[in-house]
């Protein structure tokens, strides 16, 4: 099999079958797989006699030509947290690498394999013809204008605060789910939403034989019912997969800086009055296979999932590998909406780059994406993987306050527009 990369921008002489990938036309029996802004083009010679490359002189085009040893049937797409696909599987071929996203070659029976032993740590699905993995779209060349009441909010945030709340989680040396650190943790973190003046509860959950505790704080709008809700969540949870439950796993960028960020947007939005509710929510259980998030969901009446306007869920924010300062929005189409408002946001009141997938994978969005409620993963940018999480070196210094800070600025403006928008 032929892989080419092309890198290209948009043709008018575009068939519509290669419309969407930016290619002019293919030859016959090439399909293709987007990964952001590049294209791979794949084509067995057995089956065309030609080259995968566009028919077409593509102005600007650029093709980097690969030969694998590949079948169709063997072209996998893997998700990953960090490297943990390839630090665990270093001998698996891969064919192309965007950080959370690779391209592998993978036999089908091992692939279903794989993905049933290793739910937590990647996902792995089978190409299909036309796939888009992620889109990175071109930034807008114009932002709308700041809304003054929103451009506070997130001038709001801080860093010596949120490096505060950070250095204070990671202080605990592990907060696996059932140990004692997220106890002090999920204690901790409570203890600042109860001094914020929310009203906060805890949720048991069962982990295996163990039990551990989810955290919700609630503030209640100021408008008459019936009123809707906006939640903001992270997990609390960390884990060190080599060393056991008993092992140092600071989780910093797993996920301490998500759960900073939901303590500080809290902090945002505490004096802030709208007509509809604001929830907060520290899950846990979500290393083991988010049996917080699920646990949360399957509790909910049907009358109060129909209340929630969306679920911003936030999972490794702090990590930048990259010289580009990126965000990823993954979602669902029930999430498509939501989507689109937070690269807004990003657009109006950050420098991110954003990408978007809709192909959402093992984080506390998807028990409520597959409950038909839209939720939205923001997580640091597909090329700036963390290559340290579960483990003990995902420390303080692998974190980027910069990049931590303008992911929770877009949250906190999509949330504070949500909250305003909505009837």
């Amino acid at each position: 099999m032929k892989v080419y990369v092309h890198d290209s921008v948009l043709h008018r002489s575009m068939r519509p079958r290669a419309a969407a990938s930016g290619l002019p036309p293919l030859a016959p029996g090439t399909d293709w797989v987007r990964f952001g802004r590049q294209t791979l083009l794949y084509n067995d010679e057995a089956d065309t006699g030609s080259d995968a490359a566009p028919r077409a002189p593509s102005r600007g085009a650029r093709f980097a030509r690969r030969e694998a040893d590949a079948t169709r049937d063997q072209l996998h797409v893997v998700v990953q947290h960090g490297r943990l696909f390839q630090q665990q599987h270093p001998d698996v071929p891969v064919l192309h690498d965007r950080g959370r996203f690779l391209l592998v070659q993978l036999d089908p029976d091992r692939a279903r394999r794989l993905q049933a032993e290793h739910p937590c740590c990647f996902g792995v699905m089978p190409v299909s013809a036309e796939l888009v993995v992620f889109d990175e779209p071109e930034r807008v060349s114009s932002r709308a204008a700041a809304v003054p009441f929103i451009k506070t909010l997130t001038a709001a945030l801080t860093r010596p605060l949120v490096e505060s709340t950070l250095t204070k989680l990671v202080s605990f040396g592990t907060r696996n789910s059932t140990s004692a650190g997220h106890t002090a943790a999920a204690d901790f973190a409570r203890g600042q939403l109860d001094a914020m003046g929310y009203t906060t509860s805890v949720q048991k959950v069962s982990v295996g034989a163990g039990t551990t505790r989810n955290v919700i704080a609630d503030k209640r709008g100021t408008g008459p019912a019936p009123r809707r809700v906006v939640i903001v969540s992270a997990h609390l949870d960390s884990i060190n997969q080599a060393g056991g439950p008993g092992a140092p796993a600071p989780g910093a960028d797993d996920n301490g800086s998500g759960s900073t960020g939901v303590i500080e947007m809290a902090r945002v939005f505490a004096h802030h009055d709208s007509r509809h509710d604001l929830r907060f929510i520290l899950f846990s259980g979500e290393e083991q296979g988010l049996f917080g998030s699920k646990h949360y969901v399957a509790t909910l009446p049907a009358a109060k999932r129909s209340r929630i306007i969306g679920v911003v869920n936030m999972d490794m924010v702090g990590s930048l590998n990259s010289p580009t300062a990126s965000v990823l929005l993954e979602g669902a189409a029930v999430s498509s909406a939501m989507i689109n408002h937070l690269a807004d946001a990003a657009a109006t009141y950050t420098g991110l780059a954003v990408e978007r997938s809709l192909h959402p994978f093992a984080s506390d969005h998807v028990p409520f994406i597959d409950a038909a409620i839209p939720a939205v993963l923001t997580i640091e940018g597909a090329d700036n993987t963390n290559s340290t999480v579960h483990s003990a070196q995902d420390t303080l210094d692998h974190i980027n306050y910069d990049l931590l800070l303008d992911i929770l600025r877009m949250n906190v403006a999509f949330v504070a527009g949500a909250l305003a928008r909505s009837s």
